[in-house]
């Protein structure tokens, strides 16, 4: 335990050190905070509601995240240093889930600038407290699983360019994939209920959905086991 939060820990000051990191946070809380302007400010009567910019924001997970989760194994295995880090005593559980925990710490940063925004409507009237923090959770929730998504295609390729790309793809497909019904009932049965974006949407409504959050825990730990699949594969070769 005490070498994954070491794992935790570096990848932590790493994230800090690196100016992708800056500017996907600066990307994120300039089209966030343009999206607030028009929904709260620019359209009158303005509507106390942190849902009204909550869609746009989650949507733009779709590129940060992406961006944020690319070098976190591809770097080891493009500078050589996952030989090291393999042969050393640490498992590769721990280098995995350090690695994720460091991730999810960013990840609480990015939901922690968007509080401004219901801290700003408060100031107008009174919040719906319970559906906000459902909120909250639902785009941690959300987030989580989409970091642990990016994760795992950061382990496939050394380049991190291509594993920021798998990872898009991968998260594409997820959110979109209740398209892909066709107008059948059959399909619609079958594909929906693997819709990352869909599931949020009983949270979103103020209701606590036991089978949504299992979702998105089981959907995060999935890509967790198969993340350390790959490592451990990788190591042995």
């Amino acid at each position: 335990m005490r070498r994954m939060w070491a794992i935790c820990s570096k990848e932590l000051q790493l994230y800090f050190l690196n100016p992708t990191t800056y500017f996907a946070i600066a990307v994120y809380v300039l089209l966030s905070s343009y999206m607030f302007y028009v929904s709260f400010v620019g359209y009158q009567p303005s509507i106390l509601d942190y849902r009204l910019i909550l869609g746009n924001t989650i949507f733009m997970l779709l590129i940060i995240i992406p961006l944020l989760t690319m070098r976190l194994i591809s770097e080891e295995f493009r500078q050589g240093t996952d030989e090291l880090l393999l042969t050393s005593p640490v498992t590769v559980t721990e280098i995995v889930v350090g690695k994720y925990l460091a991730s999810l710490g960013l990840l609480v940063v990015l939901i922690a600038c968007n509080l401004v925004y219901p801290m700003t409507m408060s100031f107008f009237g009174t919040m719906n407290m319970p559906m906000l923090l459902l909120s909250l959770l639902a785009v941690f929730l959300l987030g989580a699983a989409m970091m642990a998504i990016g994760l795992f295609a950061s382990s496939l390729s050394q380049h991190q360019m291509v594993s920021a790309v798998i990872a898009f793809v991968l998260l594409l497909g997820l959110w979109i994939i209740d398209s892909f019904t066709m107008n059948s009932d059959i399909a619609q049965k079958w594909l929906e209920p693997f819709s990352i974006s869909s599931r949020i949407d009983n949270l979103i409504k103020g209701v606590l959905h036991g089978p949504d959050i299992l979702f998105y825990l089981t959907l995060s730990l999935l890509f967790l086991v198969l993340s350390i699949q790959v490592v451990e594969r990788k190591r042995w070769r």
